[in-house]
């Protein structure tokens, strides 16, 4: 794994914390993900141009929604834009994560994130460069959702860290407890990325993301519904969160 990627935001905090008393770290990246409810929406890539314009760089979509040449025509328009790219797997059988993982090679992502079948993905692509962040706990259901008790999840993501991934994907809002004890106890005993994706929907749980200090956030339908500046268009949407994550690492 890269040395130059860390549990957290790499200057969130003097030891790479978010600091201490509900302080605000440094800045953690926000990715875009052109999905609503777990879904690529078909309208992606008549949107990339917006999204660039708007300066957000990191920008993805699911494995579903789209049919694999609709989608790898999505990630050879958000790579020209300049964006850093990534495929969330949400399939829900193992065959279907897998074969998702097969169409990565051909789509090209920089990162593949979700996905529980860890080992069989690693394989699939081994030697092709993406970073993988898989997920951890028991996922189910779709749109997805995270169960377990902390300790179990926690477990799960030492477990994972030492399969040899490049980081961990939490469903951090999709959790039925005590979201911000689950991600802190993560970033304590994990020392590798994190990215929280699902319901980050509001500038509250933007912030708490900022200041627990993770490496990087997903939101997809709260930008595309309108839902973090009421009434304003998407520009002003992906501005705002930008403002909200704060700087962050390219």
């Amino acid at each position: 794994m890269s040395g130059i990627l860390q549990a957290r935001s790499s200057d969130a905090g003097e030891d790479g914390d978010a600091g201490e008393d509900g302080d605000v770290g440094a800045g953690s990246r926000f990715i875009f993900m052109l999905t609503r409810d777990d879904r690529t929406i078909p309208e992606a890539r008549a949107l990339v141009p917006a999204v660039a314009a708007s300066g957000v760089r990191h920008v993805g979509a699911k494995d579903v929604g789209l049919p694999p040449a609709e989608l790898a025509g999505l990630f050879a328009d958000l790579r020209a834009a300049g964006c850093t790219t990534y495929l969330e797997v949400v399939s829900e059988t193992p065959a279907a994560m897998v074969a998702s993982a097969r169409a990565a090679l051909r789509i090209g992502p920089d990162y593949l994130i979700g996905g529980t079948e860890v080992e069989a993905t690693r394989q699939v692509i081994a030697g092709t460069g993406i970073r993988f962040f898989p997920y951890i706990g028991r996922v189910v259901g779709h749109p997805c959702l995270l169960r377990g008790t902390i300790d179990e999840i926690v477990a799960d993501g030492l477990r994972v860290e030492a399969s040899g991934v490049h980081g961990i994907n939490l469903l951090a809002y999709r959790y039925d407890g005590d979201v911000e004890r689950l991600v802190g106890s993560l970033l304590g005993t994990v020392s590798m990325p994190v990215i929280c994706a699902g319901s980050i929907d509001s500038e509250a749980r933007i912030g708490a993301m900022r200041r627990l200090g993770v490496w990087g956030f997903t939101i997809g339908t709260a930008v595309l519904d309108r839902a973090i500046v009421p009434g304003r268009p998407l520009s002003d949407q992906l501005r705002r969160v930008l403002e909200l994550a704060g700087p962050a690492p390219a």
